[in-house]
């Protein structure tokens, strides 16, 4: 659905290059509102995303945050896999230091609340989320991780960071044809393809990390949501990690789902089902409460 919200183009120097993003919603000084970072994935840019979802993240924008589209140097995240090997990488992009300066930039007048800035990332850019989720405790108030699994602990580079307990929520569909619901690697082609390697866990074993990582150590309750459409023919789980006191840890596996994002686009059948069971912008409103 497309959107009918403001969306401008935005630009700052970081690290001595100029880093671009689109902003959609509007900008009070004063304000203080949520902010939303949306990282997009290999070969994408933030206006591609985008498109590719619909304007899915636009909801949260119309619902009072800001929503900030950022762009990947040569369409990728220098994420933290140890054998990453697309331009981002080789580059030695710093973009953790985007992330900061984007937060930077919009705190200064108070047009976002920096204690309430999120991020969403898919596939590469939910490894970027990943990596911003180690390395930043403290920066951001919730992530979401969609079409993307914790790397082996052979193939992270940002083991050893301190973690600041975090509110997780992860997305993946069973029948994704790129990063595997599974775990494993890549076979050669899309290693050669996304210059990416290594393993990687499964969806199951990333969402019981995040919640150990929390300090969550009880088993997790598991939901099968009603269907909200027969045409549809994908359905969603729920796995929720809770404890008392701590942030909790939800994967919704979206069953036959693709590499995709579940929202009213959908994506090329090349990569799968687009699921319309659930509503990603819904799903993130409901959880961290924005």
């Amino acid at each position: 659905m497309p959107s009918t919200l403001t969306a401008t183009r935005g630009s700052l120097t970081v690290a001595g290059a100029t880093r671009t993003f689109t902003l959609v919603g509007t900008t009070t000084p004063g304000e203080a509102k949520p902010l939303v970072l949306v990282f997009h994935g290999s070969r994408q840019t933030g206006d591609k995303h985008r498109a590719f979802t619909g304007g899915v993240y636009d909801a949260l924008a119309a619902r009072g945050a800001l929503v900030a589209y950022l762009d990947g140097y040569r369409g990728n995240w220098n994420d933290a896999r140890r054998e990453s090997r697309f331009p981002a990488r080789r580059a030695d992009i710093d973009d953790v230091g985007f992330a900061r300066a984007v937060i930077t930039t919009f705190a200064s007048d108070r047009r976002i609340d920096p204690s309430r800035v999120y991020a969403v990332g898919y596939s590469n850019g939910g490894q970027m989320v990943i990596r911003l989720a180690h390395e930043t405790p403290g920066l951001l108030a919730g992530a979401t991780v969609i079409a993307a699994t914790m790397p082996a602990p052979e193939n992270f580079l940002a083991g050893d960071a301190p973690w600041a307990p975090l509110p997780v929520l992860l997305i993946h569909g069973t029948k994704d044809p790129i990063v595997s619901y599974q775990g494993g690697t890549m076979n050669w082609a899309l290693r050669t393809l996304f210059k990416v390697g290594g393993s990687s866990w499964s969806a199951t074993h990333t969402a019981r990390y995040f919640a150990e990582r929390n300090g969550i150590t009880s088993e997790p309750s598991t939901t099968r949501l009603p269907k909200t459409t027969t045409a549809d023919p994908t359905e969603v789980e729920r796995t929720t990690y809770q404890a008392e006191g701590v942030p909790p840890v939800v994967l919704y596996t979206i069953h036959r789902g693709g590499h995709t994002v579940p929202g009213p686009s959908s994506a090329p059948a090349i990569i799968g089902k687009t699921s319309h069971q659930v509503d990603t912008a819904d799903l993130i409103t409901r959880f961290f409460d924005l």
